[in-house]
């Protein structure tokens, strides 16, 4: 049984970091590009960032570059987001997700193959 679980949310004032967990069991980690998506009330699902199954490609959403930072570990089955100079419009629920098609802005999780986390809440104060 696959199982995805995400930590490291919080509370946090704006220009402050967090760094997000999601680990992963019940499958080949490494054989599946992973990514993080987020969710703020009221607004559609986005894809915030997305990493090859290497690390060795990775792609972010505009309103995030140059302030947050994908990265895995195989060896520990986790992926990590590095969250910096967060701003109040950051908020939202973030999830991660393994078996991903990435390309360019377009992030999709493989229809009936994907498999997603429970989310973890970062909440950014002005």
């Amino acid at each position: 049984q696959v199982q995805v679980v995400e930590s490291g949310g919080g509370l946090v004032q704006a220009g402050g970091s967090l760094r997000l967990s999601c680990t992963a069991s019940g499958l080949i980690f490494d054989e599946y590009t992973m990514a993080w998506f987020r969710q703020a009330p009221g607004k559609e699902r986005e894809g915030v960032s997305c990493i090859s199954w290497t690390g060795g490609r990775t792609y972010y959403a505009d309103s995030v570059k140059g302030r947050f930072a994908i990265s895995r570990d195989n060896a520990k089955n986790t992926l990590y987001l590095q969250m910096n100079s967060l701003k109040p419009e950051d908020t939202a629920m973030y999830h991660c997700a393994a078996n991903v098609a990435c390309v360019g802005n377009t992030y999709r999780v493989a229809t009936g193959k994907g498999y997603w986390g429970q989310g973890t809440q970062v909440t950014v104060s002005s």
